[in-house]
C-alpha cells in the first residue's frame, strides 16, 4: 500500500510530539520505519494498537498496566507497609530499574502548582491519605523532584499525614555517585551539605 506524503507528514507530526523527539528526529525515525516496514513499522503499529486497547491506570496506585491492579500492587511479596510517592509513572519505572525498593508506590500525577491551577484534588493526594489509613502503612517515602513545586507538595503531604502514625521520609539529595563537585549546580551542593552524615 502506498502512503501519500500527507500521511507521512501526519506521522512525522505525531512522532515529533513525543518527549525527546523534535521534527528532525521524528523525520529520521519515520524514514527508518518506512524503510523497515515489515520488521519495524508493521510490528510497531500492531503493538501500538494492542497497547491503546488494553492499557489502563491502576486503581490503587496510578501506575499503568493491563489489569485493574498493576503488577506491583498485585504482587503479594511487596511490602504493603511501605509506600513510595512519585510524581509520575516515569519516576516509578526509574526506581524499579534500580531494584532497591520492595514496597509499593503511589503516583500523584503531578505536583501542586498554584500558577498552573493544580491543587490537591487534581492529584491523587486524597487517595494517598486513604491508603495510609486503610492499609496500615508504616512509612511513606517522598521521592519527588527537588523543585519548588516538588518540595511544596512534600510539605503538604507531610502535613496531611501528621497524626496517622506513618513515618514520612524524603529521598536523600546531593552529590551523585561518580559526581564531581566542579560540575554540580549550587542547589545540589547545598542539598549535599545539609544531608551530610557521619563517615562509618
Amino acid at each position: 500500500m502506498n502512503r501519500s506524503p500527507d500521511e507521512l507528514e501526519r506521522l512525522i507530526e505525531l512522532m515529533a510530539r513525543l518527549p525527546g523527539l523534535g521534527p528532525r528526529s521524528a523525520r529520521r525515525a519515520v524514514l527508518s520505519m518506512v524503510k523497515k516496514r515489515q520488521t519495524l513499522l508493521e510490528p510497531l503499529a500492531r503493538a501500538l494498537t494492542e497497547v491503546a486497547g488494553s492499557v489502563r491506570e491502576c486503581v490503587q496506585c496510578g501506575n499503568v498496566g493491563t489489569a485493574e491492579l498493576c503488577a506491583i500492587c498485585a504482587d503479594l511479596r511487596r511490602d504493603a507497609g511501605l509506600i513510595c510517592v512519585v510524581e509520575d509513572v516515569g519516576d516509578l519505572w526509574a526506581l524499579e530499574r534500580a531494584a532497591a525498593f520492595s514496597g509499593r508506590y503511589h503516583v500523584l500525577g503531578g505536583v501542586l502548582s498554584a500558577l498552573d491551577g493544580v491543587g490537591p484534588e487534581e492529584l491523587r493526594l486524597p487517595r494517598l491519605a486513604q491508603r495510609v489509613a486503610d492499609e496500615g502503612v508504616r512509612e511513606v517515602i517522598l521521592a519527588l523532584n527537588a523543585t519548588v513545586e516538588g518540595q511544596t507538595t512534600a510539605h503538604y503531604i507531610a502535613d496531611q499525614l501528621a497524626g496517622t502514625g506513618a513515618k514520612v521520609t524524603l529521598l536523600a539529595q546531593g552529590v551523585p555517585v561518580g559526581g564531581e563537585l566542579d560540575y554540580l549546580d549550587d542547589g545540589t551542593i547545598s542539598a549535599a551539605l545539609r544531608a551530610r552524615k557521619t563517615l562509618e
